[in-house]
């Protein structure tokens, strides 16, 4: 199967021996971003960037990420024009807010938030500031193309399946968008014959890690300190990774100067 610029990112995920090839994805998208916002080539110097920082803003974990990366007079220079961006909208958005009536029994009932539907206009502009990111939409502009495009090699490409039969499965918030799209881009037949494989590596894999998990506690005791360790020195982070995504253990990603 000719290779083109999606299928080879992913076919190197997958060779790549990970507990998830897309998070392998994931993390190449989000450093790439980084990159370009931030690296040597100064794109958040370029007009066209910085009205979509100014627009779109960063996650929690990307504002990190950022710090991190080194770059303080890149990332300030983008905070600067994104915050004047940010207080006129918010200004604008206290202006418009009205305070409902409030009643004797409103104020005794408990406080529940619900914090994925705010009820005021002003707490879901707030919840909208906090949903977009300019790293996150990097790679989420992609992600639906490499599903669409595993699913594409998964039903053209021999040499893919096999990659996909041998590897070792995949986190579970991919496994659970694996499932979601499968059911939507294959046919019954097709399902028949990819659902079991991937409930088989998903199953397979688990379990590996948890016996893995299990011996790096059995280690901890004296009467196993001259046993060998096998794959359990660092299954803990992996472990992490298969249940929460992304790579706990990685070292901070810097700029190089």
């Amino acid at each position: 199967m000719k290779e083109t610029i999606y299928t080879i990112p992913l076919n190197d995920a997958f060779k790549a021996d990970d507990e998830c090839p897309f998070c392998y994805l994931e993390r190449e998208a989000e450093q790439h971003a980084l990159e370009f916002i931030l690296g040597s080539g100064a794109s958040y110097m370029e007009d066209d960037i910085r009205m979509e920082t100014d627009k779109i803003g960063f996650c929690r974990h990307h504002y990190k990420m950022m710090y991190d990366y080194g770059n303080r007079l890149g990332s300030g220079l983008i905070l600067s024009t994104h915050l004047k961006k940010l207080n006129q909208e918010m200004t604008e958005q206290m202006k418009a807010f009205t305070s409902g009536k409030s009643t004797f029994m409103g104020r005794l009932k408990k406080t529940e938030l619900n914090p994925d539907a705010p009820e005021t206009g002003l707490g879901q502009w707030i919840y909208q500031k906090e949903h977009t990111c300019y790293v996150c939409d990097h790679f989420h502009a992609n992600y639906q193309r490499y599903l669409d495009t595993f699913f594409y090699m998964y039903k053209n490409s021999p040499e893919f399946v096999e990659l996909f039969k041998k590897s070792k499965g995949f986190c579970l918030h991919h496994f659970r968008d694996l499932v979601e799209v499968g059911e939507k881009k294959l046919n019954d037949k097709q399902k028949s014959e990819f659902f079991p494989v991937l409930f088989d590596l998903m199953e397979k894999n688990m379990k590996r890690l948890e016996e893995e998990v299990t011996w790096f506690c059995d280690k901890q005791d004296y009467l196993n300190k001259d046993k060998d360790w096998g794959n359990s020195r660092d299954s803990v982070q992996r472990a992490m990774q298969k249940l929460g995504g992304g790579y706990p253990a990685d070292p901070v990603f810097k700029m190089n100067y």
